[in-house]
């Protein structure tokens, strides 16, 4: 719970300091639990809890199951769901530690479809997770949420090089703002000496 006390902190923090609007509606102007409600949050360690995966999925138990096997197919999880005990019962233990990194990771990207929220905030999403997997989740990203704003911590650059918009960030001050292709061309551009640098590693 200490991950999440620091993030519900770190949005208590984001709201006290700025305006954020949303349909327009200032968040600030609305409880922490109703401005919480209006975004879903994705984070380098995934978070579950010991119980039924159909309670991972749905804590508030909102759905219906076949939305539930809608989710997981989107994820491509519905097949390895159907070969569990239990299939939507079966037990996670706790931090569901009884399934693989991926296998969590994507259980969250389900519950995010599930939840529909207009915001969606990635951070280090698919840091830990393979090559194999990281694709899948862009791939759901890319197609799922396309009428959704999303914010991308990003780990490797190549998740984030088709986005919209890029900010980057030197010494907590933002340095650049702007299309990913427009400060890719740009001299003596941050971003563009980090994509260089990453695909030396890469290569390398």
């Amino acid at each position: 719970m200490k991950t999440l006390n620091i993030r519900i902190s770190l949005l208590k923090y984001v709201l006290f300091l700025f305006k954020v609007m949303v349909d327009g509606i200032d968040l600030k102007t609305l409880s922490l639990q109703e401005a919480r409600q209006t975004f879903s949050v994705i984070t380098q360690s995934p978070i579950l809890f010991a119980g039924s995966l159909r309670r991972n999925l749905d804590p508030f138990n909102k759905h219906t199951d076949h939305d539930l096997w809608t989710a997981l197919e989107d994820v491509q999880m519905k097949h390895w769901v159907l070969q569990l005990p239990g299939h939507l019962h079966y037990k996670l233990i706790e931090s569901g530690n009884n399934l693989s990194v991926g296998e969590r990771q994507l259980v969250c990207l389900a519950r995010v479809l599930l939840q529909n929220n207009k915001i969606v905030i990635l951070d280090e999403a698919t840091a830990n997770v393979d090559f194999k997997t990281d694709r899948l989740i862009q791939e759901v990203i890319r197609n799922k949420f396309k009428d959704v704003t999303v914010l991308t911590i990003a780990h490797r650059l190549d998740t984030i090089i088709d986005y919209d918009r890029v900010i980057v960030l030197e010494k907590g001050r933002v340095v650049e703002f702007d299309k990913p292709s427009v400060l890719l061309n740009k001299r003596g551009s941050y971003f563009a000496d980090l994509v260089k640098s990453y695909n030396k590693t890469v290569s390398s």
